[in-house]
């Protein structure tokens, strides 16, 4: 009875939505079964998400009991282990122990384990084997294999991205409207460990496969395994759709991607528009191609709408496209806010970016609960990880003393370590973050910069944030100039390639309005980083390190780059390194200069 009446419920609603939203909506029809579905998903999603975010909310009341129970959870499923015998997890009884018992970890302490489990071995950091092998962004040298589960993925989800919709419904109620919302995103053909094994996220859990249903792209676009082509296909169906309410990807980097390739065949596509189908030259598989053709209808009057926005150029031209967009969904939790900021101040000038999640291949960190809010703070997620924090002043020890999480006090920097999951413990992941206050008990943090992208020749120790504060300075006084990529390199890495005797920062950059720089120009970084920097200032007076090469790539060089790396990382996860830490890498850049 109680069945049918909840199916009573959602036809009547479905229909009721069915009907005013063809009414109203300009955009083409649209049928019954399509809204029917994204009226399903929508209210499957909330669901979710109101009760993960009741669940939060107790947790962050009583976070030293959470934190002890999830950890204890742990050692307890892997106890009988390969790692969790020779640890001895069996006679762990609380967090004090385990904290005194188990060193502090980095990844060379589990290579040979994930190597052997990549290998078809069981039972070795988790019980029997996992779903997947993720890989790490790459930024501090080369991409590492992890081990992920479906269960991880399934609490990722629930305490993610559920939490974070929910913030977003509570923002952006009219997205309850039916408006269809597009993805960024990109599928990489399969690898396969030794034994089998998908070197990849985990395995889509039914619940978030079901959202599929929001977005404006058809499921059958999933099968594209070329990033260009997926791209295209994906912008298409985002262009039909006048009404779309949110552009979401995994980074800002993907989203500015999107505008970049827009930019570029923005002809094209309204070309296709107006005819009502796939671009002729895509390399696309013929059941792919006839699959999305059959979707697509003349539209001559949605394609001269786009002609006419595209004609006046490319500052704000997201809501101009999008008059009832609400806001971008992209990952902005790097130390260089580079990409978020491009898209802030170029394509989508006056349309909020909201990064949902700090998180990384290790699993969830935290959740960003203030989507209206243009700083990037992120309430920690204790019930998804057992976090560590060590102070700034020790972290050059090797083995420092830890505070748990009550322990931290606001306004402070800590490199944060974490108990995860999936067979990664005490592990310092390199994170530098700021607590920057607290929800009821539990920290609310911003992250600072990573470890791995310190410039550091001579004990400076500058950070990510530091630098690009400097060089956004050195382009303002570059007249003309704007700043689309960067990255820097010890110059030792390179050797007599470098140019210099005294060891230096190889800084590249891409940028827009400007053919060549000048020596006056090239100066003006360094005395920026100067004036910025009192340590790197007294070492250049010195004599320690030497003046900053600094060099103009062409155009399209960070994108080349990016793929180059990301041919070994999940592309879509993949962050820039700021500092080249592989002398390959720093190469491939120098061959990029053309001035």
């Amino acid at each position: 009875m109680l069945l049918s009446v909840a199916l009573l419920i959602v036809v009547l609603g479905a229909a009721v939505t069915f009907l005013v939203w063809n009414r109203r909506s300009p955009e083409p029809k649209r049928s019954l079964s399509s809204l029917v579905k994204q009226w399903i998903a929508l209210r499957l999603i909330a669901w979710h998400g109101a009760r993960q975010r009741s669940y939060l909310e107790i947790d962050t009341q009583d976070i030293c009991r959470v934190q002890e129970k999830i950890l204890l959870q742990r050692l307890q499923q892997h106890q009988d282990t390969e790692y969790g015998r020779l640890q001895q997890f069996c006679d762990i009884k609380d967090s004090h122990t385990f904290r005194k018992r188990h060193p502090l970890t980095q990844y060379g302490h589990y290579r040979e384990y994930i190597l052997s489990v990549s290998k078809g071995q069981g039972n070795v950091l988790l019980p029997g084997r996992p779903d997947t092998l993720p890989t790490t962004s790459g930024t501090s040298g080369t991409c590492a294999m992890l081990l992920g589960t479906i269960a991880a993925a399934k609490e990722f989800f629930l305490q993610g991205t559920a939490v974070c919709w929910n913030a977003i419904f509570t923002s952006y109620p009219e997205l309850y409207g039916m408006q269809k919302m597009a993805r960024f995103s990109f599928s990489q053909p399969k690898r396969l460990s030794e034994a089998g094994l998908l070197i990849g996220p985990a395995t889509t859990i039914p619940a978030a496969a079901y959202a599929r249903h929001v977005y404006s792209t058809p499921a059958t676009a999933s099968e594209i395994t070329s990033k260009p082509e997926a791209l295209y296909v994906q912008l298409l169906f985002a262009l039909r759709d006048r009404s779309l309410g949110i552009l979401e990807a995994t980074s800002t980097w993907s989203i500015s991607e999107a505008f970049v390739l827009l930019r570029k065949e923005w002809n094209a596509m309204a070309e296709d528009v107006c005819i009502g189908r796939i671009n002729p030259h895509l390399a696309l598989p013929d059941s792919v191609r006839q699959q999305l053709d059959a979707l697509l209808k003349p539209d001559a009057h949605r394609a001269w709408e786009l002609r006419v926005e595209f004609e006046k150029g490319f500052q704000g031209i997201a809501k101009r496209l999008w008059p009832r967009l609400h806001a971008v969904i992209a990952g902005d939790s790097g130390g260089s806010p580079l990409d978020g900021d491009n898209l802030r101040d170029i394509y989508c000038r006056g349309v909020p970016v909201y990064s949902p999640m700090y998180a990384a291949a290790e699993g969830l960190i935290g959740v960003n609960l203030w989507p209206e809010k243009s700083e990037r703070h992120y309430l920690l997620c204790p019930r998804s990880m057992f976090c560590e924090f060590i102070p700034m002043g020790v972290c050059e020890e090797a083995q420092p003393l830890t505070l748990a999480m009550h322990e931290v006090k606001e306004n402070e920097l800590y490199e944060l370590v974490i108990t995860n999951h999936a067979g990664l413990y005490r592990y310092r992941i390199g994170d530098v973050v700021k607590v920057v206050g607290f929800h009821n008990q539990c920290p609310v943090v911003e992250f600072i910069f990573r470890q791995s992208q310190m410039l550091n020749i001579r004990g400076e120790k500058i950070s990510e944030d530091m630098f690009y504060s400097s060089l956004r300075h050195a382009v303002k006084l570059w007249h003309g100039a704007s700043l689309v990529d960067y990255c820097t390199a010890d110059s030792r890495i390179l050797g007599p390639f470098s140019g210099g005797l005294d060891p230096h920062y190889e800084i590249f950059v891409e940028l827009k309005g400007v053919r060549n720089l000048s020596q006056d120009q090239r100066y003006k970084l360094d005395q920026c980083l100067q004036e910025d920097i009192p340590m790197y200032k007294a070492l250049r007076l010195r004599g320690s390190i030497g003046h900053a090469g600094v060099h103009l790539v062409q155009s399209g060089a960070f994108a080349q780059l990016r793929y180059f790396i990301g041919s070994e990382a999940v592309y879509d996860r993949l962050q820039m390194p700021r500092v080249l830490k592989r002398k390959e890498l720093a190469e491939f850049m120098q061959r990029q200069i053309v001035s």
